[in-house]
């Protein structure tokens, strides 16, 4: 595995910093240098100029209108984005069920969803986690019943990113009692515009609306809308996940936190404060070796078409626990001003008037309130613990 950069990847980085630098609009750039919260018409914006430029889908095939890119040019790809302070992709179409559709969909479906899903045009939703099932996901509950030209669906799915916004969700369902639990589970796609569908808000601890519980009562999904075959779904979950894990560790974003963390440190005169400097030391030794783990994984994922899931586990648990690590030491670094916050300044900013404190203060509190739930999501580090236990002793 050769670690250095050509000149043409060089060029390419050149390339990509200059787009940036040219069409990444100004306003989005603002709000996420800030930390304020994002719309859906900034994240689809975005989106959209990578789509108009090719770049949407750096991993997909050409055949299925990705860039076909190389590990290494995907790599740089997301750390010049992370430069930018852009948004972060939304995953759920594009790096999650993207791949999915691709391995184990039918023509049919690819045709149908893989174009909506590059041109943003289709908002995804994941509907994994219900009310007593989420890392123990096996034991989910919501059922699909055969009737006439596909499946009746009840059931809720809990902790829902983004399904206010979601023209559809992907869902892990029952549809077979017998033999193991993971045994009797199916993948399907729901219409989130369909009758029976409810989306109930939860704002979390940072005054936000981001998560929601999904109510599914009477649903009815038609057969071609079911992925793979029936009861396969316990393995497509487990291909998906290994995305999504990998994708968790976002170690270009906290190269970019740790360079941000660094411009403060500064800002707030903590040049000559040793403990801060030993953590700050420990802290960025700790991301450089997940970021060789990182490019390990995707020359793996280039070289054999798959991350083992006892790597993608480590990538997730080392990344989230760097990533709290972070929101913590910007904490220490801005001080009190960083304990108070403001839904309304998270939202729009100060509007004009004078911020109390540092402008980069405000959102310092909630972005260190919401990185507590990344050690969660995804699986939780304990259960990647375990994954990796067994890979280690072969059980």
């Amino acid at each position: 595995m050769d670690l250095d950069f050509s000149p043409e990847d060089e060029a390419f980085r050149a390339q990509v910093r200059a787009f940036l630098d040219a069409k990444y609009p100004a306003d989005i750039r603002r709000k996420v240098q800030l930390g304020l919260a994002l719309a859906k018409d900034d994240y689809v914006r975005f989106q959209r100029l990578l789509y108009l430029q090719g770049w949407i889908a750096p991993s997909w095939p050409v055949e299925f209108g990705g860039c076909g890119w190389s590990a290494t040019r995907r790599y740089i790809f997301e750390d010049e984005l992370a430069a930018a302070d852009t948004p972060r992709i939304v995953p759920f179409g594009l790096k999650m069920l993207g791949p999915v559709l691709m391995a184990f969909g039918t023509p049919a479906q690819q045709r149908r969803f893989l174009p909506r899903i590059l041109a943003s045009e289709d908002w995804w939703c994941q509907g994994y986690s219900e009310p007593g099932a989420g890392s123990d996901l096996a034991s989910l509950r919501t059922r699909a019943e055969p009737v006439d030209g596909g499946y009746r669906v009840n059931g809720s799915k809990m902790w829902t990113t983004y399904a206010h916004y979601a023209d559809w969700m992907f869902a892990l369902v029952r549809t077979g009692s017998g033999g193991k639990k993971q045994e009797g589970i199916s993948f399907l796609l729901i219409d989130m515009r369909s009758k029976g569908v409810s989306v109930r808000p939860i704002v979390t601890i940072d005054g936000l609306h981001v998560v929601n519980q999904v109510f599914l009562e009477d649903v009815f999904v038609p057969a071609d809308c079911r992925v793979g075959a029936e009861g396969q779904g316990w393995s497509i979950a487990k291909f998906l996940l290994g995305h999504e894990r990998s994708n968790i560790a976002g170690v270009a974003r906290s190269k970019q936190q740790l360079r941000r963390l660094k411009r403060i440190a500064a800002d707030r005169g903590l040049g000559n404060d040793a403990r801060f400097n030993d953590q700050l030391a420990r802290l960025e030794i700790e991301l450089l070796a997940l970021e060789y783990t990182d490019l390990r994984a995707l020359w793996q994922e280039e070289t054999t078409g798959k991350v083992a899931d006892d790597r993608a586990s480590l990538l997730k648990i080392r990344g989230t626990q760097i990533q709290q690590a972070l929101s913590e030491l910007l904490m220490q670094a801005v001080g009190p001003h960083a304990l108070p916050y403001d839904v309304e300044v998270l939202r729009h900013g100060w509007r004009g008037q004078p911020p109390i404190g540092p402008e980069y203060a405000a959102p310092l509190a909630a972005s260190y309130f919401d990185t507590r739930k990344t050690s969660i999501y995804g699986g939780s580090n304990e259960i990647q613990k375990n994954i990796l236990a067994k890979a280690v002793f072969g059980l």
